[in-house]
């Protein structure tokens, strides 16, 4: 890298970035080899738009180098998952993950009330959790041996801020209003 810091461009995903998502996730070195096809099949929902994924791209220099998926967590008024998010590890401390998060929060800004992040609590996945908790998601709960034993799974919201507009009381997804 030059030391000149470019700010990722942004963009909707395609099925023809599958391979690239594929690598990246990969790549990024904490995910289980059983927990990739599950990443794939979330991307794969998002770019056939299903109502239930949203994912974009972050491009770095030409090349996709990072993605993030998100979406409404079931059951709920105002609550989205964060399900999914990798960055390229050789373009990692370049802001990428910081835009990704940023416009899923900047999408979500009068949609969503909450957001959840769950992650491991293994050593690998410390800047992890650290990326988020500097980012104002905050730890609210542990389950120990959740992912398996020693592997604990950490919890983290986010609360956004509440704008006030008539689309505020349609927060989840499917809702229609009567006439």
């Amino acid at each position: 890298m030059s030391g000149t810091i470019t700010l990722p461009s942004l963009r909707h995903l395609m099925a023809a970035d599958r391979s690239r998502i594929e690598e990246i996730t990969r790549a990024v070195g904490v995910f289980r080899a059983d927990e990739v096809p599950v990443a794939l099949e979330v991307f794969d929902g998002a770019v056939a738009g299903s109502p239930d994924y949203l994912a974009l791209g972050a491009e770095h220099a030409g090349r996709l180098a990072g993605w993030i998926c998100w979406g409404p967590t079931p059951c709920t008024l105002g609550t989205y998952d964060l399900y999914w998010m990798a960055v390229d590890p050789a373009r990692h401390g370049l802001g990428i993950g910081t835009a990704l998060i940023g416009e899923m929060e900047r999408q979500l800004s009068g949609v969503a009330r909450l957001v959840v992040v769950e992650t491991a609590g293994r050593p690998d996945y410390r800047a992890t959790r650290a990326f988020y908790q500097a980012r104002g998601y905050h730890r609210t709960a542990v389950i120990p041996d959740f992912y398996a034993p020693g592997d604990d799974q950490v919890v983290y919201v986010k609360v956004l801020p509440v704008i006030p507009s008539p689309a505020r009381d349609l927060l989840s997804r499917g809702s229609t209003s009567a006439a």
